[in-house]
């Protein structure tokens, strides 16, 4: 079973609030017969749309080929939120990589941070930005530990932007008695990330970036002077290729795939909410907690709450998403227990072991970034950057992402999901405990 099929029609994006709400581009055509580009890449998403438009500002031809809809994957039906750091907290990086390497690290997260911004001025990308992110503690022990890490970022790297919160500033941003204080980040913001996403492809269309959708990749051959990029229907020659699938890989190429878990997380959109029903977050942040699978939310602009919450780890979605995400919102918010659901959608990710994205050179001339673990919106448009800039022949920031140390998955494709349930389900009974 294919992942891009598995849950969504054909060239259609899935019913989400997001599509909605947002004016989709002109459809693009299916590949048909033989086509000729300087570099050839897989998946019009965040990643793959920030190389080819980085590339085609420094004057490559840049083909791209999407086997559903420009944005139709994570990248246009995720919670929206341009987060601060790495995935892995700054401490363990630390640990893992030592000081400077960590440095190095958080210094590319704020450029990322930056880079989306500045991308969204300079192209007029109309994508309801809005600045804050609070990370709230769902445990008092929890709540410290955040407090102690803003702390520890503001002492380490200077992050003037970075804020603790007491329990009672916390429940002045998001009214609930769930939550425990913990810290904000003003760097960080939430978006529409579909509006975002064709944002940009809109921005690289006029840069000459050629997109053809419907055009599912079946094969890659490196033949000895070009690469030939093969789809059910044509075929893209190429001097390099771009990776930038995610949790839509499949098995393309194996060696990515054995470091890349698809799991599948779910959000929904309550129908406008009145005023006196105080559970939108205030000073329209957004928020995330710390449970390890994570819940996700903030206020759409009209007046909806945007909760994302629950994980599977199989091919096909539950059947009811809104009782699936419906559960962990009324712990956190019970008095929405009669308000309607309007919308209801679920997306495809890709998580590494450790969380952190996996940047490598699967073959000559071949690129790749993935794994962004719930991530993506700075860590996969930097990632296009990185790659085009390795492309032009500056591999600087490339290989610092590469050089984060990346497990396989035990098990090996077959076994991953079974393991991987059982490690889901142990990590869920502590954020019920509140291990």
């Amino acid at each position: 079973m294919n992942l891009l099929y598995a849950n969504d029609r054909r060239g259609e994006y899935p019913k989400s609030w997001y599509a909605a709400v947002a004016k989709p581009l002109a459809p693009c055509p299916a590949l048909m017969g033989s086509e000729r580009a300087d570099v050839c890449v897989i998946g019009a998403g965040f990643t793959g749309i920030s190389t080819a438009l980085h590339l085609a500002e420094l004057g490559y031809s840049v083909t791209i080929l999407e086997a559903q809809r420009i944005g139709f994957g994570a990248s246009g039906r995720n919670g929206g939120q341009l987060g601060m750091g790495q995935r892995m907290d700054q401490d363990d990086l630390i640990d893992l990589l030592g000081g400077d390497a960590a440095r190095v690290l958080w210094k590319m997260a704020l450029d990322a941070q930056a880079l989306v911004k500045s991308l969204i001025n300079k192209f007029d990308i109309d994508c309801d930005l809005t600045p804050g992110v609070a990370n709230l503690g769902h445990t008092p022990r929890l709540g410290d530990q955040m407090r102690q890490y803003a702390d520890f970022l503001r002492q380490t790297y200077h992050a003037a932007h970075v804020q603790s919160l007491s329990v009672a500033e916390g429940r002045r941003l998001c009214v609930s008695e769930a939550y425990h204080g913990g810290f904000i980040d003003w760097n960080s913001a939430h978006l529409h990330p579909l509006k975002y996403v064709l944002g940009l492809a809109n921005a690289a269309q006029h840069l000459g970036v050629q997109f053809f959708e419907q055009s599912l990749v079946t094969q890659i051959k490196h033949e000895p002077h070009k690469i030939q990029v093969i789809t059910e229907h044509g075929s893209v020659s190429c001097d390099h290729v771009v990776y930038a699938c995610n949790g839509y890989l499949g098995d393309l190429e194996p060696n990515l795939a054995a470091r890349i878990m698809p799991i599948n997380n779910f959000i929904v959109a309550t129908e406008p909410l009145d005023n006196d029903l105080d559970v939108i977050p205030n000073d329209n942040i957004a928020v995330a907690d710390s449970k390890f699978v994570v819940n996700y939310f903030r206020k759409s602009p009209d007046n909806r709450l945007l909760f994302g919450g629950g994980e599977n780890y199989g091919y096909q979605f539950p059947k009811d998403i809104a009782a699936t995400v419906r559960k962990p919102m009324l712990e956190i918010f019970p008095q929405l227990r009669d308000v309607k659901i309007d919308y209801a959608w679920g997306g495809t990710l890709g998580i590494t072991i450790r969380r952190m994205p996996y940047f490598a050179r699967p073959s000559k001339n071949s690129w790749a970034a993935t794994g962004y673990s719930g991530h993506g919106v700075g860590t996969a448009t930097h990632a296009g950057q990185l790659i085009a800039q390795a492309i032009h022949g500056d591999s600087t920031g490339f290989d610092a992402m590469a050089s984060v140390p990346s497990q396989r998955f035990p098990g090996g494709t077959l076994l991953r999901s079974p393991l991987l349930v059982l490690a889901m389900t142990w990590y869920g009974l502590r954020d019920r405990f509140g291990v």
